[in-house]
């Protein structure tokens, strides 16, 4: 379940409002790209920026944009760091008709492994969509250890885990011990950790070129690796230049300048500078995607 390529959705702001028509029209983009499924409202799409109603918002409108294409999936962010509002978040989610829902590790409170085990079970067993695990320990200062999601598979509805920890070794130690679904949570390792048995990738590079990234992992997962790595090099500037400065500033800008989004973001996170914003446009250029 949930193999393949997944775009963590940037979330489209206007005037300082959430662009719901931008947000479909986002969707609709990438489904045309051939994307296996969407995550809206994750750290891409500015979540601890949005209101509760406003992640409803954002998640119905993707959900509208899918309509009856059921082969395209929707997971939809649902982590915080306090248990409570996870769930909250997580039961508004399934009353919506998610197909998922993706749980960030609680960030600033820095829980135990025992407190990770704890928080997950929790949110898992208070609704009946799968769940997807979260670990990104740049962003939340903890590192969920393959030894948890080992633990935390045993949980009927936990199916898989984006893992962002920028470890093959850690993807390694969660393929041997453990049947759950690992997806990259990091693009430029996408294909290195497709090598020791991830099966696909939740990615940020995808809302730029959906259709290259869905090829790299359709191409791998089909057994053509030649094919795969020739998309990885391809894309290797991409995925690098996407990272320049805080995700999602960069994605945002080099959007903006595809003319596919309006480049507009919330407080704290700003605009990058214009030696970032030359730099992604100096990509975008030598890729063929436009930038100017």
């Amino acid at each position: 379940m949930f193999e393949g390529t997944y775009v963590a959705m940037v979330t489209e702001f206007k005037d300082g409002r959430v662009d719901l028509e931008g947000v479909r029209s986002l969707a609709e983009r990438l489904i045309a790209g051939g994307v296996d499924g969407l995550v809206p409202a994750g750290c891409t799409g500015e979540a601890a920026t949005l209101s509760v109603e406003e992640r409803a918002e954002v998640i119905r409108a993707v959900l509208d944009a899918r309509g009856g294409n059921e082969s395209v999936k929707v997971v939809a962010g649902t982590g915080t760091n306090a248990t409570a509002t996870s769930v909250e978040l997580t039961r508004m989610a399934a009353d919506l008709g998610v197909d998922g829902a993706m749980l960030i590790t609680p960030y600033y409170n820095k829980p135990t492994q025992a407190g990770l085990i704890k928080h997950y079970e929790t949110v898992a067993r208070s609704v009946d969509i799968p769940i997807v695990l979260y670990n990104v320990p740049g962003r939340t200062g903890v590192n969920m250890l393959p030894e948890t999601v080992h633990e935390l598979a045993a949980v009927d509805n936990i199916v898989a885990v984006k893992e962002a920890s920028g470890s093959v070794d850690q993807v390694s130690r969660i393929v041997r011990s453990t049947k759950i679904t690992v997806l990259s949570g990091d693009d430029s390792l996408t294909l290195p950790m497709m090598a020791v048995g991830a099966r696909g990738v939740v990615s940020v590079a995808g809302n730029v070129a959906p259709g290259d990234v869905a090829d790299m992992v359709t191409s791998f997962l089909a057994g053509d690796v030649e094919e795969a790595r020739r998309i990885h090099l391809r894309l290797l500037p991409l995925f690098h230049v996407l990272f320049i400065e805080t995700n999602p500033a960069p994605v945002k800008a080099a959007l903006r300048m595809m003319g596919a989004g309006s480049g507009e973001l919330r407080l704290p996170l700003v605009p990058i500078s214009g030696e970032s914003e030359s730099e992604v446009r100096a990509v975008l250029g030598g890729l063929g995607f436009g930038g100017g």
